[in-house]
């Protein structure tokens, strides 16, 4: 399950909004075939693992990171797969929470196919958790807040300090990340302050650029802004409360979309709206500080850098206060940094 899990990672940025799901089929104790889905209306995990198995097949046993789907969508049902294979066993990580591919389960046992669920559930349901986040009804994206600190917790010195307090391998990283999201986002004053492009340009590109959006209340967005000058070339949208006319038509005729909503909540469920099931943060303290004060985060990434930024430096997390304990779901090193993920909700049951 561990491989095919791993397998699952693959698809990366590839298959939204679809979840990544790996296969691994196993005979007489001997991987006998492998896939994964590679890319949103292509095959599916357990049809290329059949592919690769062939007639052996016949009497093995399936491992699949997420129950086989029981639909006819852009490709038939793994499930008529399976049964067709004659693959005697399957283990499946955890339930398809969807309505309509949701089921595999019950229609692979009544052909005779001993069907076991939950290994490795909790690394399954994590690696997909925007796709059960959105299954579970939530009006919102799946939010995940980056931030970058040092170690007495600033995201920037004072003026004049050096723009990144990360070393190249983690902002490498963060490219990765935002492969996987359908939208990228940063506060006003980061994208006055740093003027992003918020694109990836490392890495795998992702089968949709994800929609860049800056939160900003006046539609204040300079014009000669990195996100302003290529809005025509990627999706741009400014969520704005109460922008200036002037302003907004200005920002209009440059490409950039503007959307009306009323604090944060509402900004999200607009996101939502437009099709948005992932949102990655990327700053800045005073966005992120509102965001966990109001509950809105769900995974929380820093990366901290062995600096001291010492006096003058901005806070990391403006305006937010928790006592709690938070779960830590991954921990890893890149170059002399290390990220941390946080979990800062944990997702619904169903």
């Amino acid at each position: 399950m561990r491989r095919a899990l791993a397998l699952a990672r693959r698809g990366w940025g590839k298959t939204a909004p679809n979840p990544m799901v790996g296969a691994v089929v196993v005979r007489d104790g001997a991987i006998v075939g492998e896939g994964y889905h590679a890319h949103l209306g292509e095959a599916h995990a357990e049809v290329r693992a059949l592919e690769a198995s062939g007639a052996r097949a016949r009497g093995a046993t399936a491992f699949i990171s997420l129950e086989p789907c029981n639909h006819h969508g852009k490709t038939p049902p793994c499930t008529d797969a399976l049964i067709a294979a004659g693959v005697r066993r399957v283990v499946a990580a955890t339930r398809d929470p969807g309505p309509v591919a949701g089921g595999g389960a019950e229609r692979l046992r009544s052909s005779g196919i001993v069907v076991d669920i939950g290994l490795e559930e909790p690394e399954a349901r994590e690696l997909n958790a925007p796709f059960f986040f959105a299954a579970s009804g939530a009006p919102r994206p799946w939010v995940t807040l980056k931030l970058a600190v040092s170690l007495d917790g600033a995201v920037a010195g004072p003026a004049g300090a050096p723009r990144w307090l990360t070393g190249e391998p983690a902002r490498r990283h963060v490219h990765h990340l935002r492969a996987q999201a359908d939208a990228i986002a940063v506060g006003i004053g980061t994208a006055i302050a740093d003027d992003p492009a918020l694109t990836v340009r490392h890495g795998r590109r992702p089968r949709v650029a994800p929609v860049r959006v800056v939160f900003d209340r006046t539609a204040r967005l300079p014009l000669s802004s990195q996100l302003v000058k290529t809005a025509r070339r990627v999706s741009t949208l400014v969520i704005a409360e109460q922008p200036d006319e002037g302003r907004a038509d200005a920002l209009g005729e440059k490409g950039v979309a503007i959307a009306l909503a009323t604090g944060l909540g509402d900004a999200l469920r607009l996101l939502h709206d437009r099709g948005v099931r992932s949102l990655l943060v990327e700053g800045g303290a005073a966005l992120a500080g509102s965001l966990l004060a109001a509950g809105l985060v769900d995974r929380l990434i820093i990366f901290q850098a062995p600096v001291l930024v010492g006096q003058g430096g901005l806070p990391a997390i403006g305006g937010a206060s928790r006592t709690d304990r938070l779960r830590i779901v991954e921990r890893r090193e890149f170059g002399d940094d290390v990220m941390t993920i946080y979990a800062v909700s944990e997702l619904p049951l169903w």
